[in-house]
C-alpha cells in the first residue's frame, strides 16, 4: 500500500452493545483507529441501510440513528456527531455513475452498523463521513462491482468502511450458555477466510457466489449483512496485503470476522 492510499475495511459489527463494552472486538476496532493512516473522510457501507435503489447521507450534520430495541439507556443517549460531507456524497454520484445515486438530505443518517463501529476507530467523531447504502434488488456481483469503483477514493485519502457480518441468522443464535460454534457456520466462515484473495472474473468469485457453498444460506438466510464484504473485497487491486484484524463466532451463529486491505 502507497503512503498515500487508504486501507478499505470490512468490519464484523454484531450486537449493538459493543457501542458500551470493551472486548476483542472494540479493542482490535480501536487499534486500526490508532495505527492505519488518518483519511481525510470516509465512505462507509453498512448491512442495515438496505434500500431499493442507491442512496448516500448528503447532509451537513447526519443524525445518529439508534436502529435497535431493549437495549441499555446509555446506549440511546450515546451519539456520533461525525460531520457529512456534502461534497464527497456528490463525488460518489459522480463515481458510481450510470449507476443513479439518490442524495439523501433528511431521511437517513448513520445507523449503528456505521457509527457502532467507528466510534471506537475515532471517537472524536471528526472524520467527514458518508453513508452509502445497500440496493436491495442487485445481484452479488453487482455489489462487488460497486467496490471496484469506490477503490479510486482510496487513492484520495478516503478510506472506506463496510460493517456487517459473514455468518447473521439470528434465529438459530445461541443466546445464553453453549455458545459453540455451529458446524455450518464455522464451515462457511473459513470459506470466506480462504477465499479472500481469489482472483479471477467476477461472477466466478467463490464470494460473489456464496451461497453455492452449502452453509451459505443457513449462514446468510437475508444477504444484508453479508454483501458489504463484497464492496471491500471489489476495492483490493489484487497485490496488496489482505488481513484478519481479529475474528471470533459468537452465540453460535454470529461471526465476527473483520478484513483489511492494504
Amino acid at each position: 500500500m502507497s503512503p498515500d492510499r487508504m486501507p478499505a475495511l470490512f468490519l464484523g459489527h454484531g450486537s449493538p452493545m459493543n457501542v458500551l463494552e470493551d472486548n476483542l472486538y472494540t479493542r482490535a476496532w480501536q487499534r486500526l483507529g490508532e495505527t492505519l493512516p488518518r483519511p481525510t473522510a470516509i465512505v462507509v457501507v453498512s448491512a442495515h441501510w438496505y434500500t431499493r435503489g442507491t442512496s448516500v447521507t448528503a447532509m451537513e450534520t447526519p443524525k445518529t440513528i439508534h436502529d435497535f430495541g431493549g437495549f441499555p439507556q446509555a446506549l440511546y443517549d450515546t451519539h456520533y456527531p461525525a460531520p457529512g460531507s456534502p461534497a464527497l456524497a456528490q463525488r460518489l454520484v459522480d463515481l458510481l455513475a450510470p449507476v443513479p445515486v439518490t442524495l439523501d438530505n433528511e431521511a437517513w443518517g448513520f445507523d449503528h452498523g456505521s457509527w457502532g463501529v467507528l466510534i471506537k476507530m475515532y471517537p472524536n467523531a471528526d472524520i467527514p463521513m458518508v453513508q452509502l447504502s445497500i440496493d436491495s434488488t442487485k445481484p452479488a456481483a453487482w455489489h462487488y462491482q460497486m467496490g471496484r469503483k469506490l477503490a479510486a477514493l482510496r487513492d484520495e485519502g478516503i478510506m472506506l468502511v463496510a460493517s456487517g457480518n459473514v455468518v447473521h441468522n439470528l434465529r438459530t443464535a445461541r443466546w445464553h450458555g453453549e455458545s459453540t460454534p455451529y458446524p455450518w457456520a464455522q464451515s462457511f466462515n473459513d470459506y470466506v477466510k480462504a477465499n479472500l484473495t481469489w482472483q479471477g472474473e467476477a461472477d466466478k468469485h467463490p464470494l460473489v457466489n456464496y451461497l453455492e457453498h452449502e452453509g451459505g444460506s443457513l449462514s446468510n438466510p437475508t444477504p444484508d449483512h453479508y454483501l458489504p464484504l463484497l464492496y471491500v473485497l471489489g476495492a483490493w487491486d489484487g497485490v496488496e496485503p489482505v488481513t484478519v484484524p481479529v475474528e471470533g463466532m459468537e452465540m453460535g451463529s454470529l461471526s465476527m470476522l473483520s478484513v483489511q486491505v492494504g
